[in-house]
């Protein structure tokens, strides 16, 4: 009997699995229409043919392009319709009704904002039905910018996007903040996706080994070429980025890269050559100004006696050896240099209209403003290919791209020396060409050539998409992608780079310092898309999950103590090697996300995202959370009480709001810890505790709210949007103070602590003239943010306390209030605080200033006459910063000093803001210490930056169809500021500012 009942399941089971697939073969077989070819040409209203138009079956999302003459070919069944589309044009959609060549006129459309697709990371949407925030920059406004770094190009372009460039150097890093710093500890970068692969921005550059040249920040996103970039998308409020839940709290930025397009093999070919300078240069002392106040400091101090004396000449070579009517304007020396960027790209793309494909290569080669022959290398590969199958119901791309780089730089950043090196230091080298120690009386700035900095990294990015129409409205889709980044890199500090007079030796000072680092990451999400249209409404869902891991691992070794400076590089002669660290992590990540998007009558938009993450970064029960957004909008600019006729072409009201979290806190963090400190016990390696066992630690959250009003007007040739946020983080991972008897300083929780981020955000665009021969367009965005932390149970007693007030920006400083001078002592005087008779404790430290920028922006104007095209962006920001008294405030000692130093205290009675000179031979300095952490050492860094300027000019399409575009650009130009600094943006006197840059290039297409 069980043998009957269960062969009649069996046969069951296969009667109705074989009702099914005749059915859904029945209806898939309905499904795939008769195709055939449909010829056609397309043109605009004067006749004159179109190329570029993108040609797409609606049933099938098969397309084409439309060639240099406007003709195209296309797979098509009688009954479909065709969508022919173009930037500048309105789309239309056209019936084939049978027929097999067609002739179609496309009409100008001043902003085509309703075609204007918007990647937003699992789907896409129109620029008019998103009901979250997203800020987009095209490839037409990166590629006019001679940058080497996808994030360089975005710098001003994007409202609540704050980007500062590091250093000047190429290979550099990038401090990068949508919206404001959100949590207490932990990074604020955003998450960063390439063609659909998470991307590791962090740098892995070692202290010991980049700091001194390149403040330990070597940027990953250097290995992208700038001009292989489609679009990069900002994804802001929750809406947008909770379906990304915990990885997307710092905002999320998309980076889409070209792709080939069907119709005939195309070649293009890029090449460019650039000059780039210091724009600004420091207002430093003379030589003669340089000497009466070194003079004048030493005999205050009370030397004055000695400096008559020969024996004593050691002690101050630059009055007493040295040549007193010298003079060397380091600046111009030591970075007043030209740097040299070339670039050379090509391209080959092109395809049928089931294939398309793409390859292109790229080199770059770019020197430094310092002295020698540093250099940064780039070479990169990348291939695109697009496959469909005839009935449009599979779909494949594959995408690889490969950069190798190697930096070669000194072992320290020169713009230190270049701002402090005595004016009367002797020449650089002496009669023989040799370098000049002048009788061992200084050290030789370019000694530090003999060291060496380098850095190689290879990066790989690969990513495979295949999706399959299961049914007409339901797909398949999967992603499949893999990122391998690898950084080698040294710093080598032969005994040939220091004084001879020190006598040092390659035994007894040599060292090579080494960073081998790699990332790994593989990720695999498998996504399920359905979609259905009716006479009213629209519906899309998304059910999809992911699975990821990364590997990071770290090893610093340093070895010192080598037979002679010529085995520096060998690692096997140093006689001592120190195992500076060695780390090794893994993490995973899982997550099921869904959206569901209900569109009514194309006015009334729902979207609700959900993902629910799990984190190897917590401890057992914590180590899932959920993350969700609602998103809502109203385009009332169609309902029927606006016509045609009317002056609100488009008008559109939305809100959203949801949680997004965060578990950048760093691996292994909930477990005991040990690390392997290098020491030894009797011959028995010692292992130190770092880390505590606490598992109890969970999810950092970010609640968002926001609501915006979006408006266009004269049929959308002025586009108003804004924008208001609010930001609240809690459940802040941080230190928790433990008592020294335990062993160590903090344990890792959850603080009680909430901080907010609200703002404006305005965005404008606006075509102001338009005709058939010119045109002039503007663009303008502009950030209004604000920053406070709200609650923190416990910050008195915190290791914060010194560093946060409740109420006031997490980017405050407290320092100490000036006084000015006084009169009769010429010293610095300072508010006594806690009245206690001195300026030394933190209590005194009580006056505060915040260096977040008050508001950012950038406008930017395009004029079209003829085949000429000039771009011009300005970029402006609202802040305070550390100016030049924050790291030399005294006169006198043995190092130049910035010229308003000059107007010291000289005598009782004299009113000013610099106290007297001191040689720093003395016990004492004055008070020059405190008045370089106080708010005389903050100023106004507020500035007006020509970011970037282009010129093109499109050659007449000739008969064998190649176009030349010519073009001239400008990065940097010139900067409006009352800053005194090296540069209002990055005002540290140890890094060598951004260049301002002019290219020239020429651009080949066949």
């Amino acid at each position: 009997m069980k043998k009957l009942s269960l062969f009649l399941d069996r046969l069951h089971l296969s009667l109705l699995f074989n009702l099914l697939s005749l059915l859904v073969s029945g209806q898939l077989m309905a499904w795939v229409p008769i195709q055939a070819d449909v010829t056609g040409k397309v043109t605009d209203t004067n006749g004159l043919p179109l190329s570029g138009v993108n040609i797409v079956v609606e049933s099938t999302n098969r397309g084409t392009i439309s060639d240099l003459d406007g003709t195209f070919s296309i797979q098509a069944s009688p009954s479909d319709v065709l969508v022919l589309s173009m930037v500048g044009f309105t789309t239309i959609t056209v019936p084939v009704a049978g027929q097999q060549e067609v002739i179609i006129q496309m009409e100008e459309d001043v902003t085509a904002l309703g075609e204007v697709v918007l990647n937003a990371g699992y789907y896409t949407v129109s620029e008019k039905e998103r009901t979250g925030n997203i800020a987009t920059i095209k490839a037409a406004a990166i590629d006019k910018q001679p940058v080497g770094n996808p994030l360089a190009a975005m710098q001003g372009q994007l409202s609540g996007v704050n980007i500062v460039q590091t250093t000047g150097l190429p290979g550099g890093g990038f401090d990068v903040e949508v919206r404001g710093k959100n949590f207490i500890n932990g990074v604020s970068d955003p998450l960063y996706i390439v063609d659909g692969v998470p991307f590791g921005s962090q740098s892995l550059g070692a202290p010991r080994v980049s700091n001194e040249i390149m403040g330990g920040s070597i940027s990953p996103l250097n290995a992208i070429n700038p001009n292989d970039i489609e679009s990069i998308e900002v994804l802001k409020d929750a809406d947008a980025t909770a379906i990304y839940g915990s990885r997307g709290a710092n905002g999320v930025v998309l980076i889409t890269t070209k792709k080939g397009r069907s119709g005939k093999t195309r070649f293009d070919a890029h090449i460019s050559s650039s000059l780039g300078r210091v724009s600004h240069f420091l207002d430093l002392m003379d030589s003669q100004q340089y000497l009466e106040i070194r003079r004048e400091a030493v005999v205050s101090d009370g030397y004055g006696s000695l400096l008559e004396n020969p024996v004593y000449d050691f002690v101050w070579p630059d009055l007493k050896s040295w040549d007193q009517n010298r003079y060397t304007d380091w600046q111009k020396e030591l970075i007043g240099g030209t740097a040299y960027r070339n670039n050379a790209q090509l391209s080959v793309s092109g395809g049928s209209e089931g294939t398309q494909f793409l390859v292109s290569a790229t080199y770059q080669k770019e020197t430094t403003v310092f002295p020698g022959d540093s250099n940064y290398k780039k070479a990169s590969v990348r291939s695109h290919v697009n496959h469909s199958s005839a009935n449009g119901r599979f779909n494949l791309s594959l995408s690889t791209a490969y950069s190798n780089e190697r930096n070669r730089m000194p072992g320290a950043d020169y713009t230190f020396k270049a701002y402090t090196l005595e004016p009367n230091a002797p020449a650089l080298y002496d009669d023989e060409g040799s370098l000049n120690w002048e009788g061992n009386t200084w050290d030789n700035p370019l000694a530090a050539l003999e060291e060496r900095f380098v850095a190689k990294s290879n990066t790989l990015i690969s990513n495979a998409m295949v999706s399959y129409g299961i049914l007409p409205n339901l797909e398949l889709r999967s992603s499949f992608g893999y990122t391998s980044y690898r950084l080698d890199s040294y710093r080598a500090m032969p005994s040939s780079a220091v004084n001879p007079g020190l006598n040092l030796t390659p035994q007894s000072y040599s060292s090579l310092t080494t960073n081998a680092s790699q990332r790994e990451s593989w990720i695999v999400e498998p996504q399920l898309h359905w979609k259905n249209h009716w006479d009213w409404a629209s519906l899309e869902l998304l059910l999809g999950t992911t699975f990821q891991e990364e590997i990071t691992q770290q090893s610093v070794i340093r070895g010192s103590g080598f037979p002679n400076d010529g085995l520096i590089y060998n690692m096997a002669a140093a006689r001592s090697l120190e195992v500076v660290s060695d780390i090794d992590g893994e993490y995973r990540y899982n997550a099921l996300f869904g959206r569901v998007n209900l569109n009514v009558l194309d006015r009334y938009i729902i979207n609700l995202t959900g993902r629910r993450d799990g984190s190897s970064r917590f401890g057992p029960g914590r180590q899932f959370g959920n993350f969700g957004a609602l998103g809502l909008a109203w385009i009332f600019s169609r309902e029927s009480l606006f016509g045609e006729q009317s002056l609100l072409s488009f008008g559109k009201l939305r809100g959203s709001y949801g949680t997004t979290g965060s578990d950048n806190i760093g691996d292994y963090q909930f477990l005991d810890t040990y690390s392997v400190s290098g020491d030894d016990y009797n011959g028995t390696t010692i292992l130190e505790p770092t880390g505590i066992f606490n598992p109890e630690f969970g999810w950092e959250e970010n609640r968002k709210l926001e609501a915006a009003l979006e408006l266009g007007f004269f049929k959308d040739k002025l586009l108003v949007n804004t924008s208001w946020y609010r930001n609240r983080s809690s459940n802040q991972l941080v230190g928790i103070p433990l008592a020294a008897t335990t062993g160590f300083s903090q344990l890792t929780g959850n603080f009680d602590a909430l901080v907010e981020n609200t703002g404006w955000e305005i965005d404008l665009r606006s075509v102001n003239l338009r005709s058939k021969r010119f045109s002039w367009s503007t663009t303008f965005n502009l950030t209004i943010p604000k920053n406070r932390l709200v609650a923190f149970d416990g910050l008195e007693s915190s290791t914060f306390a010194n560093r946060y007030v409740i109420g006031k920006p997490l980017t405050i400083v407290r320092l100490y209030h000036a006084l000015g001078v006084d009169p009769e002592t010429g010293l610095y005087t300072f508010e006594d605080y806690n009245d206690d008779g001195g300026i030394s404790s933190t209590e005194d430290r009580q006056w505060i200033e915040d260096l977040a920028p008050k508001y950012y922006g950038g406008l930017g104007n395009t004029l079209r006459l003829g085949n000429f095209t000039l771009d011009a962006f300005f970029q402006f920001k609202k802040q305070k910063a550390f100016n030049t008294l924050s790291y030399q405030s005294t006169a006198g000692y043995r190092r130049n000093a910035p010229a308003e130093l000059y107007g010291r205290w000289q005598e009782p009675g004299d009113m000013t803001s610099i106290q007297r000179a001191f040689s720093g031979l003395a016990p004492t300095g004055g008070w020059g210490a405190f008045q370089e952490e106080s708010n005389a050492a903050i100023s106004d860094a507020s500035f007006i930056r020509l970011r970037n300027v282009s010129l093109n000019y499109k050659v007449p399409t000739l008969e064998n169809g190649l176009d030349i575009n010519v073009y001239a650009q400008g990065q940097n130009l010139f900067t409006l500021t009352d800053y005194s600094g090296p540069d209002p943006e990055e005002p540290a006197n140890n890094r060598l500012p951004p260049l301002k840059r002019i290219s020239l290039g020429v651009q080949l297409s066949f």
